[in-house]
């Protein structure tokens, strides 16, 4: 999920028209994206687009964020839009690996209610200090959580943190890919709110890819491109990921555990990350010329 496109709940006639983007996945938010006298509003509204028979069919992720657990909202969310056409459901500030276990519950009930057979994912904010300090704690709470996301305008903004803090940025982002790699799940950068300033989304999508988060939030369609951009390998990374796919199978026949590439050595981190790098290249068709 390289790019996941923002859709407030409170503008239905937006949710199909986001299936024609080329966002990897939409986000519908019934949390900040709706005020408090629209809530129940919104809430029908997904709820009723998600149940559509003719619905364009998609090969998109759909995830709804919902109303964090500790408001009025969550319980009336979850009941609503957990059908049958929902992949994810994104869980604001979660406070602790019991809560999301709760959420979990809440969710099996809404499945078992609505009809649904497959098992909705989860995808948690890491946006207060406390859920940054227990995001391995988090991210192992159920099988179901399929992901961490960065909340930086959340996380910074209560605490007087500049937001553009680029040393700031980089420790969450780390902080939050090394408890997604703990758990063995992906991690996703979130939104960049200055839609004008294209070098600096561009700027910290490619520090997220960087520092091996998947994706990133766009606010505004016109960063749909640049998130794709940012975490598409390149072609130099794919040309030499095959090298490497390619030669490992020499070499595991030869028996050896380790060896020489262009003159780098390769082992067994080194061949998993190229093999990584070639499905996602398969994935999106860019091994056409290979």
């Amino acid at each position: 999920m390289r790019s996941k496109l923002f859709v407030p709940g409170s503008r239905p006639e937006l949710f199909t028209k986001a299936l024609s983007s080329e966002a990897d996945a939409i986000s519908i938010d019934l949390e900040d994206a709706v005020v408090e006298a629209r809530k129940a509003q919104a809430r029908g509204a997904v709820s009723d687009w998600l149940q559509q028979s003719d619905r364009p069919a998609t090969e998109k992720w759909i995830i709804v964020r919902v109303n964090a657990m500790d408001t009025a909202h969550f319980a009336q969310d979850v009941a609503a839009v957990v059908q049958p056409g929902l992949d994810i459901l994104n869980i604001p500030k979660p406070q602790s690996a019991e809560a999301v276990r709760e959420a979990v519950h809440a969710i099996a009930q809404a499945e078992k209610a609505n009809g649904v057979t497959k098992p909705i994912r989860i995808l948690l904010n890491i946006e207060t200090p406390k859920a940054l300090r227990e995001a391995v704690t988090l991210a192992k709470a159920d099988p179901r959580v399929m992901g961490l996301q960065v909340g930086l305008g959340d996380l910074f903004e209560p605490l007087g943190m500049d937001r553009r803090e680029v040393s700031a940025v980089q420790q969450v982002l780390f902080s939050v890919r090394m408890a997604a790699g703990e758990a063995g799940i992906d991690a996703f950068d979130g939104a960049f709110a200055n839609v004008r300033d294209v070098e600096g989304y561009l700027a910290e999508a490619n520090m997220a890819r960087r520092l091996g988060l998947s994706g990133k939030t766009c606010i505004h369609p016109s960063q749909i491109t640049l998130a794709n951009q940012a975490f598409r390998p390149t072609d130099a990374e794919i040309s030499h990921a095959m090298k490497v796919v390619e030669a490992v199978e020499a070499y595991d026949v030869a028996g050896h555990g380790a060896f020489l590439l262009d003159g780098q050595m390769i082992d067994l981190p080194f061949v998993l990350r190229a093999r990584n790098i070639v499905a996602i290249a398969k994935r999106l068709n860019l091994l056409v010329s290979h």
